[in-house]
Parts: structure tokens; C-alpha cells; sequence
């Protein structure tokens, strides 16, 4: 298994942009399916997007689609989320996910890895 971490969270205003970062530790790291989740207060952690091991291969939720981007640089193991004309509905806790066997549509049913999630906070 991989180590999860992430950082980037923070607050911002609607209608601006924020990174997230994912650094991974392990030997195999850059073999993995990576992806966000995120959890706003009272709802269940949903799926936002995933990236395929060697960035050829992305998968958004609709919810997201034309406004974030996933990447990754596997030299560093860090994936990384751009989140551009971002809204209220954004806020959340998200959270890095890594999958061994799982490819970006099936992310979802396979994470092997969790990481601690970081806070973004969209205001009005």
C-alpha cells in the first residue's frame, strides 16, 4: 500500500482557484490509479475524479467537469487537483485515494489507500 498525503486546502472565494497536492510514498506509487474524493458536512463522501497510472486516462463526476483538472507527476509521486471557478457547493473535505487494481472509472469500488483529507472552504 501507498501513503497518502495532502495538502492545498484552505479558503477561498467563489469564483477563484485553489490546488490540491497528493504527495505518495511506496515503492510502487507511480503504478497506481489515483483519484479525489470529498465529503461535505452531513453528505457521504462522493467521487470527484481519478487519473490512470500514466495520466493518459481521466474520469470526472459531472458535478466537476470543465472546472477541475486532474494530473500527475510520477517522478515526484504527487497528484495534483486544480480547481477553477470554484463554488460553494465545493465545500468539503477532500481526500486522495489510490487504487492498485482499479482503473479511473472504477475507482470508486477498489481504493486501497486513504489519505487524511485537507479542507477547502468556498465563500460567498
Amino acid at each position: 500500500q501507498v501513503q497518502l498525503v495532502e495538502s492545498g486546502g484552505g479558503l477561498v472565494q467563489a469564483g477563484g482557484s485553489l490546488r490540491l497536492s497528493c504527495a505518495a510514498s511506496g515503492r510502487t506509487a507511480s503504478s497506481y490509479t489515483m483519484g479525489w474524493f470529498r465529503q461535505a458536512p452531513g453528505k457521504e463522501r462522493e467521487f470527484v475524479t481519478a487519473i490512470n497510472w500514466s495520466g493518459g486516462s481521466t474520469y470526472y463526476a459531472d458535478s466537476v467537469k470543465g472546472r477541475f483538472t486532474i494530473s500527475r507527476d510520477n517522478v515526484k509521486s504527487t497528484v495534483y487537483l486544480q480547481m477553477n471557478s470554484l463554488k460553494r457547493e465545493d465545500t468539503a473535505v477532500y481526500y486522495c485515494a489510490a487504487s492498485a487494481t482499479r482503473g479511473p472509472y472504477t475507482l470508486t469500488s477498489g481504493v486501497d489507500s486513504w489519505g487524511q483529507g485537507t479542507q477547502v472552504t468556498v465563500s460567498s
